[in-house]
């Protein structure tokens, strides 16, 4: 399928007006014209092409996107809403109560104020937390705007409703409704209107009672769910997006005018991107809302002295982030606990809910058995054979899933970071000790029981320097940042006259100072020739041994960045099996920093 033009839907709502007529000339004799269903695959309006047919049956599972295809029916819907009068006071229900009671689906959904009359608003949410009879009283009594927000809207602000949020949009306002796809309402006042028989509209208050969310509402100008994610994207003279297979786009115009893939779009218009189509461009001056389904994870980066997290989209965007501190001399209880309170925390900075997310992922120190979601050993933590996992799933409900946070901060970088053009990768990370990951085919390599990869304690020197696992001669003994520093100190103490003396003492030795002197002395000079050989040494054995696409070096010591890659990338394509005859293997310096264990978590958990 090509870039289609959208024929909207339209409904005649008597609380509506004429502006969608007027100034963005929808072709419809209903007058009023409340609103344009833009993007709709809902049996109360469709949406249809050029050719008449909609576009619900025109369009295949591909045009639509994977992203859409665990959802039992097509999740999203779009429209513009001319509000020449006070709509309903209203709530939606969540899924869970409306599949129950009404075999439908809930709605959640968000406003973008197209324009707004002065002085114009909208109702949403309670003022202050209320009780279940006060609501019922102040619906009786005819006084229920007094307990709720009024918010004055100003061209080009962006509200968030949850499904549970009592609200109404105020004459004046002129919307960009993207919601979920689902007609279903619940209203509770209608200020004392009457319909088109004469009859005043039927009120639902105690399904209202039910579903409301009685608690004070903080306004969010959130703009996702698992239903729908919308942007809105400025166009000056040209620009370029990208569909990728995951997801298509409606691209809305509500301001200005200009031309998509050669085709006029104007304010008030609206076209299907199909997912599968790829690289579009947007022409000419204009503002535009483009909604897409994606989807989201929390990836949890588990570390002694803090937990670290965030919500992830598909696409590998951290949305919020947080930190809160593990506390693990408190227990793996406390520590399941503090877990829990950061997704938490996490999901309100972001104005979603639990259901939205597909999962949680997480990275922890250790040996894990990531198919029983279990920490089989984890020192640092002083756990043996805890079940995380189903301990975290039991208290949030969601599905978890544990991998070693080394292979975790691989899958990262790979997915998403320097390795993101390769599909075979080993990450080595030079810190205190050295740590590994390796990603095949795409997919982390977690080896028995989740157990690898220890890529730090393959030895490179028979019997030589002792390693902190017992063994001597590791990579770790010789290539970590400890060992940098370890042979810094002992160059400077057999050459009392070496520059680097100049930093005062051994005390101020870091895994920098011999690359800092190894210009202007020789002994920083050697020390820096030999790490780098020692570690060369090692990725050989790994590039011989995997032939990966590319090694990702992350850590401290990769501050270094050219002065480290280049001479151990001349030596890593001296030392191969076969040399030049066969495939190259190339050096990576990590871009994603800490978030790699964040990123590499939610990963856990994509297809």
């Amino acid at each position: 399928m090509t870039v289609q033009k959208l024929y909207p839907a339209y409904k005649d709502y008597i609380w509506g007006g004429t502006r969608l007529v007027e100034k963005y000339a929808k072709q419809t004799e209903k007058r009023p014209c409340a609103e344009s269903w833009e993007f709709s695959f809902h049996q109360d309006g469709f949406t249809r092409l050029e050719n008449g047919k909609t576009l619900c049956e025109s369009v295949t599972v591909k045009d639509l996107g994977k992203n859409t295809e665990d959802f039992p029916f097509f999740p999203t819907l779009a429209k513009f809403i001319d509000a020449k009068d006070n709509l309903s006071v209203q709530v939606h229900p969540s899924d869970e109560y409306a599949l129950k009671h009404e075999n439908s689906f809930g709605k959640t959904e968000m406003w973008y104020i197209v324009d707004a009359d002065e002085g114009a608003g909208i109702y949403l949410g309670f003022n202050r937390d209320v009780t279940k009879e006060e609501f019922r009283r102040a619906i009786e009594e005819n006084t229920l705007t007094d307990l709720l927000n009024f918010y004055e809207v100003k061209k080009g602000e962006c509200y968030f409703i949850p499904s549970g949020t009592i609200h109404a949009i105020g004459k004046g306002c002129l919307i960009y409704e993207i919601q979920q796809n689902s007609n279903l309402t619940y209203r509770v006042y209608d200020f004392g209107r009457v319909g088109a028989d004469g009859k005043p509209r039927q009120l639902h208050i105690e399904q209202a009672l039910k579903v409301t969310d009685l608690k004070k509402f903080t306004p969010q100008s959130w703009r996702a769910s698992k239903y729908f994610t919308a942007r809105k994207e400025s166009i000056q003279n040209e620009r370029t997006f990208q569909t990728d297979g995951s997801t298509f786009q409606c691209v809305t115009c509500v301001q200005g005018e200009g031309v998509i893939e050669g085709q006029a779009l104007r304010a008030g218009e609206s076209y299907f991107v199909p997912a599968s189509y790829g690289a579009f461009s947007l022409q000419g001056n204009m503002e535009v809302i483009m909604t897409e389904v994606r989807k989201y994870y929390i990836g949890i980066d588990l570390g002694g002295t803090f937990i670290k997290g965030g919500i992830v989209d598909d696409l590998g965007n951290i949305l919020v982030s947080d930190k809160v501190p593990t506390e693990t001399e408190k227990g793996s209880e406390r520590v399941s606990q503090n877990i829990v309170s950061l997704c938490k925390t996490l999901l309100h900075a972001s104005g979603m809910q639990v259901s939205d997310m597909q999962g949680i992922g997480m990275g922890v120190p250790g040996t894990i058995d990531g198919k029983e979601g279990v920490v089989v050993y984890a020192n640092n933590l002083k756990w043996e054979n805890f079940a995380l996992g189903k301990k975290v799933e039991a208290l949030l409900g969601l599905p978890v899933k544990l991998a070693n946070d080394a292979n975790v901060a691989a899958l990262g970088e790979t997915k998403f970071g320097c390795g993101k053009d390769y599909n075979d990768t080993v990450l080595i990370t030079l810190g205190t000790g050295v740590g590994g990951g390796i990603v095949i085919g795409g997919k982390l390599f977690e080896g028995n029981h989740g157990a690898g990869a220890e890529l730090g304690h393959s030895v490179i020197c028979a019997f030589g320097e002792p390693c902190t696992c017992g063994r001597a001669g590791c990579l770790e003994a010789y290539a970590s940042a400890t060992a940098l520093i370890r042979d810094t100190k002992r160059a400077m103490e057999s050459n009392k006259a070496s520059k680097m003396w100049e930093i005062g003492s051994l005390d101020f030795v870091t895994g920098k100072t011999a690359f800092d002197y190894k210009d202007t002395d020789e002994s920083a000079k050697t020390v820096v020739e030999n790490y780098i050989k020692m570690l060369g040494v090692g990725l050989t054995n790994i590039a011989n041994e995997f032939r990966p696409e590319a090694i990702m070096l992350g850590g401290g010591v990769c501050a270094q960045g050219d002065n480290l890659v280049k001479p151990l990338q001349a030596f890593l394509d001296k030392e191969i099996y076969a040399g030049d005859k066969g495939p190259r293997v190339k050096i990576l310096t990590a871009t994603l920093g800490n978030n790699a264990g964040i990123l590499g978590a939610a990963a856990l958990l994509m297809k």
